[in-house]
C-alpha cells in the first residue's frame, strides 16, 4: 500500500540514536545491572499536592471533554507565569494548552509555515526539531556553531543561511544538549534579522527556570519581538511531569486561534484532571522548581569533579538544564562507538550527540537524572572505561 509523502518527512537518521537507551531500559527490565544516562526524565517524582490535585478531580467526576486549547483558569494561570518570566504583558487569550511543548512545536510548525519555505535552526538541536518543522512541508536549514566557538550563535552564520525562501527562525534556549543560555547579544543578533525579514521566531524555552549562572532572557522580551515570536514551555522538566504531557505556546491571538482550529482535529482538549494537577503546579511554581533547579545543579557539579582528572576526556559544563556534553574525541572513537562500547562493558547508557547535529561529532550527551549515588558510580566506571581503553591502545 501507498504512504503518503509525510511519512518520509517525519523519519530519519536521527531515530537510531535512541536505540542504546531502548538497549539499556531493557537491560534494566532483565534486573541488569544498568545506569541510565542517556534521557532526560527526572528521576524524582512529580510533588504530591500536584497529583493529588489530579486524584480529587477525578473523584469528582473530572472526566469530561474540556476545552480545545485549555480552561480559562489554566490558561490565566500560564499568562500570569509568562508575564513574570517574559517581563512583558501576555493575556489569557495569547496562551494555548497543549499536549507538551512537542506537540506545541509541531503544531505551530503546520500553522506557520509550509512546502517551499525555510526554517533556520541553530545547530546542535533537539532530536524532534527535523522531523516537526518538515511536517509542515518546510526545509529545516541548519545554522552551524562548532564545539570550537562553544556552540555559540553568531550574526555572521545566521545571515550567511538566510535566503529570499526564509519564513521563520527556531531556537532553543537554554538548548539541549550543549546546556549555553543564549547571551543578550546573541538574542539581539537573531531579533535584528527577524524584524529585518520579517520572519517569524520559535523560541523553546522549557529550560528557563533550570539555569544557574547565567539568567535566562526570552527573545520576545525585545522590542519588536512579541507579535513574531512564539514562546514554547511546560511543565515536563522543570516540574517532574513529563508523563503528564502537559506544556503551552504563547503567541499572538491569531495564531492561538488557527492552533485551536488544529488542535481541534489533534488532541481536542487536555483531559480535565490533567489541568487541574496543571493549575496545582502553577501554584506551586518556584517552590518545586527551586528544588530540582538546585538537585541538577548538585549533581552537575558532582559529574564535572567526577569526570575532571579523567583523561581523553573534556566536560562542557552545562549554564543550564539537565544535560552535560563531554568530548571523546581524543579517545580516537566515534561517539556512537564509544556509546556502545561504554554501556556493553559498564552498563553505563549516554548518547551519541552527533543525533543533535553535525557540531556535536566527537560528543556524547549524559543527563543528571539518576541520584548522586548513582551519578557517581557513573562516573567511576567511565573513568576504568577510559583507564582500559588507554592500556589497550
Amino acid at each position: 500500500m501507498k504512504y503518503s509523502s509525510l511519512v518520509g518527512r517525519i523519519s530519519g537518521e536521527t531515530v537510531s540514536a535512541w536505540d542504546i537507551h531502548y538497549a539499556a531500559c531493557a537491560a534494566q527490565a532483565r534486573g541488569e545491572d544498568a545506569i541510565v544516562l542517556s534521557i532526560g526524565d527526572p528521576d524524582f517524582t512529580t510533588a504530591e499536592p500536584i497529583r493529588a490535585a489530579a486524584v480529587e478531580a477525578l473523584a469528582q467526576g473530572d472526566t469530561h471533554y474540556t476545552e480545545v486549547i485549555g480552561r480559562a483558569a489554566l490558561r490565566e494561570a500560564i499568562a500570569a507565569k509568562q508575564r513574570r518570566l517574559l517581563g512583558i504583558p501576555v493575556g489569557a487569550e495569547q496562551v494555548a494548552v497543549v499536549a507538551g511543548a512537542q506537540n506545541g512545536l509541531f503544531a505551530t510548525a503546520l500553522c506557520l509555515f509550509e512546502a517551499g519555505d525555510e526554517v533556520l535552526v541553530p545547530e546542535p538541536m533537539y532530536l524532534t526539531y527535523a522531523a516537526s518543522i518538515q511536517a509542515s512541508g518546510a526545509r529545516l536549514v541548519s545554522i552551524p556553531q562548532p564545539a570550537e566557538g562553544d556552540f555559540r550563535l553568531t550574526a555572521e552564520a545566521l545571515e550567511a543561511v538566510l535566503t529570499p525562501r526564509t519564513r521563520g527562525i527556531a531556537l532553543a534556549t537554554p538548548n539541549n544538549p550543549t546546556g549555553n543560555v543564549y547571551t543578550a547579544e546573541e538574542l539581539q543578533a537573531v531579533a535584528e534579522v527577524a524584524r529585518r525579514h520579517d520572519l517569524w521566531v520559535i523560541s523553546d524555552e522549557v529550560y528557563g527556570q533550570l539555569t544557574y549562572e547565567r539568567s535566562h532572557r526570552s527573545i520576545a522580551s525585545l522590542e519588536g519581538m512579541a507579535a513574531r515570536t512564539v514562546v514554547l514551555n511546560s511543565l515536563s522538566k522543570t516540574h517532574a511531569m513529563t508523563g503528564w504531557r502537559v506544556g503551552w505556546v504563547v503567541a499572538p491571538p491569531a495564531l492561538i486561534g488557527h492552533l485551536e482550529n488544529l488542535m481541534l482535529c489533534m488532541i481536542y482538549g487536555l483531559p480535565g484532571f490533567i489541568q487541574a494537577a496543571a493549575l496545582k503546579a502553577l501554584e506551586l511554581d518556584e517552590t518545586v522548581v527551586g528544588e530540582a533547579r538546585e538537585t541538577y545543579r548538585r549533581r552537575r557539579d558532582l559529574v564535572v569533579r567526577g569526570l575532571a582528572d579523567v583523561p581523553l576526556l573534556r566536560c562542557k559544563v552545562p549554564e543550564a538544564g539537565m544535560f552535560m556534553l563531554v568530548d571523546v574525541r581524543e579517545t580516537g572513537l566515534s561517539g556512537m562507538d564509544f556509546a556502545w562500547r561504554l554501556f556493553r562493558e559498564t552498563g553505563v547508557s549516554v548518547l551519541d550527540a552527533e543525533a543533535f547535529g553535525a557540531s556535536c561529532r566527537g560528543f556524547v550527551r549524559l543527563s543528571f537524572t539518576v541520584s548522586d549515588t548513582e551519578l557517581e558510580e557513573a562516573c567511576r566506571r567511565i573513568a576504568g572505561f577510559i583507564q582500559r581503553l588507554q592500556r589497550s591502545r
